[in-house]
């Protein structure tokens, strides 16, 4: 097949990627920026902040899972060109991010303190306060991130890939120039810190909504207060949603169980393994950024019936992901010390932090790749359960179970972290390379 008959020319899957990456890049380099400015407050509030980030993150990954049915169910529509079917989708995908993130907003404020107590356990004083505080306030941002991930979606599932990333850059903008007056110019630390979030976070869901609303694009909405629930439809996008709800929020509570492991270390091994979080997350960003555009790709090839092109792209996306991984893991070892030095890290937690980063640098990007990316076309093609399945298996049965064994059996402290990590990604990538290879992965989402 020639290049001139693909659906996506290289130029075209530039135009729908480098956004989509820049995005994802900018929204760890917030959190990169959080660490640093907090950090400077001390470690405990560093370390505080840490740990409620793992239990955000849980439901971040929740959220944009649910976005992720948007995407797919969308994406569909686009391919076969039902854009009445595609908007119809799309107002239920507000409908049912609004819905479940007020739900676990309430959940969260009502039981704020026993989950802190239940997850973490005992932990030092000066970081359970700093938790406390950030914990309460990130809570009410919940809703801005269900929203805006399922703005971002729809805008993906059309191929609109710069508007996200526009309003990531604006949102990023006040959320780092929010921390330095809170942080640094009122003195609030920690609740500096929430509050910069909080705002950035609620200013994003409103201008993507906002956005949506205009008629001059392929899907959009009106009249938000009129969207009723379309059962079908909701259940289409929960069929998507809820199998990569699970996973994602399997993989993030195996994070938990790790970090409650990682907790036991001390102060210095929370803060430093809560940095090289930031740094993994940064190098990981272009893979996840060509894997959630291969969603878009692989969905509106399947709705337009090629086959062929999905399984084109998805091995041209594991090639870019190769590349994409390898440089920004070697970009982000190279500003990892000077990071370290600006966000005043102390220097066990600094040498620490860039040991563990080392070995990331060399495993990433032999083994993420295929574990990752694989997965994000099978989604995209109704295979949502395998995917599930396999990954939450591998989790559990492998980083979670390795790690911990490693650091509180042969205390070999917050390394044995990435040893269970490292495990975890190779055996992942080879299931989903055979999967993937034998072609049972195809499914029909829409009719």
């Amino acid at each position: 097949m020639t290049q001139d008959k693909h659906m996506f020319s290289n130029r075209k899957l530039l135009l729908l990627l480098i956004p989509i990456i820049a995005e994802q890049f900018l929204n760890s380099l917030m959190g990169m920026a959080d660490s640093m400015m907090v950090s400077n407050v001390g470690a405990a509030a560093l370390s505080g902040v840490s740990l409620v980030d793992s239990i955000n993150n849980l439901v971040v990954q929740a959220f944009n899972a649910l976005a992720t049915g948007g995407v797919i169910i969308c994406s569909t529509y686009v391919g076969q060109k039902d854009m009445k079917r595609a908007n119809e989708a799309a107002r239920q995908v507000i409908l049912v991010s609004a819905f479940i993130s007020f739900v676990v907003m309430l959940f969260c404020l009502i039981f704020r303190g026993w989950l802190l107590r239940v997850i973490f356990g005992q932990i030092e004083p000066d970081v359970y306060q700093a938790a406390s505080i950030y914990f309460i306030l990130t809570i009410l941002s919940y809703p801005g991130i269900s929203l805006a991930a399922a703005g971002s979606a729809i805008f993906r599932a059309q191929s609109n890939t710069r508007l996200p990333m526009n309003v990531a850059i604006v949102s990023n903008i006040l959320n780092v120039a929010g921390n330095a007056l809170l942080i640094w110019g009122f003195g609030l630390g920690v609740y500096g810190a929430a509050i910069a979030t909080l705002a950035s976070r609620i200013f994003s869901a409103v201008v993507l909504l906002c956005l949506l609303h205009r008629d001059d694009q392929q899907i959009f909405i009106r009249q938000y207060h009129k969207i009723r629930p379309d059962m079908d439809k909701i259940k289409r996008i929960l069929g998507m949603g809820i199998p990569n709800g699970i996973e994602n929020s399997m993989f993030q509570f195996g994070k938990l169980a790790i970090q409650s492991s990682v907790s036991t270390l001390g102060t210095m091994a929370i803060a430093a393994q809560a940095m090289t979080n930031i740094f993994e997350n940064v190098n990981g960003v272009a893979g996840i950024g060509v894997g959630i555009g291969l969603m878009t790709i692989t969905g509106q090839c399947l709705g337009a019936g090629r086959k062929d092109e999905a399984i084109y792209y998805t091995k041209k996306m594991i090639g870019w992901g190769y590349i994409a991984i390898l440089v920004s893991c070697l970009f982000t070892y190279a500003i990892a010390r000077p990071v370290t030095i600006l966000a005043h890290m102390e220097a066990e937690s600094a040498a620490l932090c860039i040991y563990m980063l080392g070995w990331i640098t060399i495993a990433k990007p032999l083994l993420w790749a295929p574990s990752f990316i694989t997965p994000y076309a099978m989604r995209a093609a109704g295979d949502v359960k395998f995917s599930m399945i396999i990954a939450t298996l591998t989790m559990w049965l492998c980083r979670v179970t390795l790690a911990t064994f490693l650091i509180r059996v042969v205390h070999m402290g917050a390394m044995g972290v990435w040893i269970g990590m490292f495990a975890d990604w190779a055996i992942r990538g080879i299931i989903f390379t055979i999967r993937f290879m034998r072609g049972k992965w195809i499914h029909k989402v829409v009719e």
